[in-house]
């Protein structure tokens, strides 16, 4: 019975690429795996986000203040994309927390 099955050398027939080569100076491109137990926690992550939606948001002012103050450095095309920027972060924000609160709903609505 055992004969009817070929007998294949798959660790040999499998093609190397430059995702798994980690010869020489490329480091591997394939990602690790998703449960790392160093990842922060659902807190810390929700935390982070609104940290750095607040700096976001904060971004075009601070720029603004530097181009009416006559800095150089800064010009009024980087303080229309700082608020562009922060005006899709706000999109975003305000879908996710529709989405948590779609979610959170459904899961009270769970009879056990």
């Amino acid at each position: 019975m055992d004969s009817f099955y070929p007998q294949y050398d798959l660790a040999g027939r499998i093609q190397h690429t430059k995702l798994d080569t980690g010869l020489g100076n490329i480091p591997s491109a394939r990602m690790n795996r998703v449960e790392d137990k160093t990842s922060p926690d659902f807190k810390q992550v929700l935390s982070g986000l609104a940290e750095d939606l607040n700096t976001e948001l904060n971004a075009p002012d601070n720029l603004l203040k530097d181009v009416m103050s006559g800095s150089g450095n800064v010009d009024i095309h980087d303080v229309m994309t700082a608020m562009a920027k922060s005006e899709i972060s706000i999109n975003v924000a305000t879908q996710i927390t529709g989405k948590v609160i779609q979610a959170y709903d459904k899961v009270m609505q769970i009879q056990v």
